[in-house]
C-alpha cells in the first residue's frame, strides 16, 4: 500500500484503538485524537491525482475539512456539507431526498464521497468537470444552501480563523477560489478501499469471504447478471452514463435535463456500489429501501424505456442466490472508512 504522510501534533493525548471483526478481520481505526494524518491509495487503486492548481497540502485539507462541517456555508447557517453526506453513512445520506434550509425538499439522493476524487466528472448528469465547480452546485441551489460564493467569502473574511487558515493554505483571504478548492482538497482525500473484498482481492486474505459470499462474487461476475459490466473496475463504475429502465416516463429527466435532448431522458452516471450497506436507499430518487428491491429491478428487466442501456434484461435468480448476491455488495462495505476520525468534525 502506497502512503504519502503528514503529519499533525494535536494539544491532547493519542488515544488509539484497534478493533477486530470477528467475521471478516476488518479493522476499524478509532483512535479518537490522531498524530498524524495519511493519505493512503489502497491495494490495487490508482494514485490520486490533485489538479495542477490544487495539490494537497495540510493546510489545504484542515482549511476544506472545517468547511465541510461549517453550516456557514448555507444562507442561515443551518445546514453544512456534511448534513447530507454524513460519514457513518458513506458520505451519504439515508433520506431519499435530504431537506434543505428552511425544509425546502431536495430533489435528489444524496450521493457517497467515498472516492470521489476519481470521478471523471460530477452530479447524476456529469455536467461538471471537476470537484471544484461541484461545490458551487449545491452552494447555490434554491433547494439547498441557496447561498453565494462571493457572500460566504464575505462572511469568511470576519473570521479570524478563517483568515489565517485561508492565508496558510493558499496564500490569499477567502474568496470563492478559496473556498472551492479547499473543499476539492478534503473530498479527494475521502478514500474508501478496506472492505473485505478488498483484503480478500488485493491482500491475499482468503478468509476475507465466506461460501456465500464467494457463490455471490462469482455471480456478481457473471454473464447472467452482467452487473460486473457497468460496475466495473476498482471502484465498481465504469462512469458511463446510461438508461437503467427506472422509468418508463421520467419525472426527473437526468441528462435530458441538461441537454434537453429526448435521446437523453433517464440517463445517469453509473454510481460507485462502495458501501452500499451504509447508503440505502438506492437510486438518483431514492425509490428503493434495500439491496433486495434492486436485484428485483434489474432481475425484471426494467421499464423497457427507448433509451434503456441493452444490459438490463430479465434474468432469473433463485432466493439463495440472491442472498448470496447481496452477501458479496455487502463485502463491498469499509467500517474503517465510516469511522476514519481523521474525516470527522470533532478532530478538526
Amino acid at each position: 500500500m502506497a502512503t504519502t504522510r503528514f503529519y499533525k501534533s494535536y494539544i491532547s493525548g493519542l488515544c488509539l484503538f484497534l478493533l477486530l471483526s470477528s467475521c471478516h478481520k476488518e479493522k476499524q481505526v478509532l483512535n479518537l485524537e490522531p498524530k498524524e494524518f495519511e493519505i493512503q491509495t489502497p491495494s490495487g487503486f490508482p494514485e490520486m491525482v490533485f489538479p495542477a492548481d490544487n495539490q494537497f497540502s495540510l493546510e489545504r485539507w484542515e482549511l476544506g475539512k472545517k468547511l465541510f462541517y461549517d453550516p456557514i456555508l448555507s444562507r442561515d447557517s443551518s445546514l453544512s456539507c456534511a448534513s447530507c453526506h454524513k460519514q457513518n453513512l458513506g458520505f451519504a445520506d439515508d433520506k431519499a431526498f435530504s431537506l434543505g434550509i428552511a425544509n425546502r425538499p431536495g430533489t435528489r439522493n444524496a450521493s457517497s464521497l467515498a472516492n470521489i476524487g476519481y470521478h471523471p466528472y460530477f452530479l447524476r448528469e456529469g455536467g461538471v468537470p471537476t470537484l471544484e465547480m461541484q461545490a458551487i452546485v449545491p452552494v447555490q441551489e434554491h433547494n439547498e444552501f441557496d447561498h453565494s460564493m462571493p457572500e460566504i467569502a464575505e462572511k469568511l473574511r470576519l473570521r479570524s480563523d478563517y483568515l489565517a487558515m485561508s492565508e496558510a493554505a493558499y496564500n490569499r483571504l477567502p474568496d470563492p477560489w478559496v473556498i472551492t478548492r479547499a473543499l476539492g482538497v478534503f473530498q479527494r482525500s475521502l478514500i474508501s478501499g478496506n472492505s473485505p473484498y478488498d483484503r480478500y482481492t488485493f491482500e491475499d486474505d482468503n478468509d476475507a469471504l465466506n461460501a456465500s459470499q464467494l457463490r455471490g462474487k462469482a455471480l456478481f461476475f457473471s454473464d447472467r447478471t452482467r452487473c460486473s459490466q457497468c460496475h466495473s473496475g476498482f471502484n465498481f463504475t465504469n462512469y458511463s452514463i446510461v438508461n437503467n429502465g427506472l422509468d418508463s416516463l421520467y419525472q426527473d429527466p437526468l441528462l435530458m435535463r441538461l441537454t434537453n435532448n429526448p435521446s437523453d431522458e433517464g440517463k445517469s452516471k453509473v454510481p460507485s456500489l462502495r458501501n452500499l450497506g451504509f447508503t440505502a436507499p438506492y437510486m438518483h430518487d431514492g425509490r428503493f429501501e434495500n439491496l433486495s428491491q434492486v436485484i428485483d429491478h434489474y432481475q425484471n428487466g426494467g421499464k423497457s424505456h427507448p433509451n434503456q442501456s441493452l444490459l438490463v434484461r430479465p434474468f432469473h435468480l433463485s432466493e439463495q442466490e440472491k442472498l448470496d448476491l447481496i452477501a458479496f455488495l455487502h463485502c463491498l462495505n469499509d467500517s474503517a472508512f465510516c469511522n476514519n476520525p481523521f474525516f470527522a468534525e470533532s478532530n478538526n
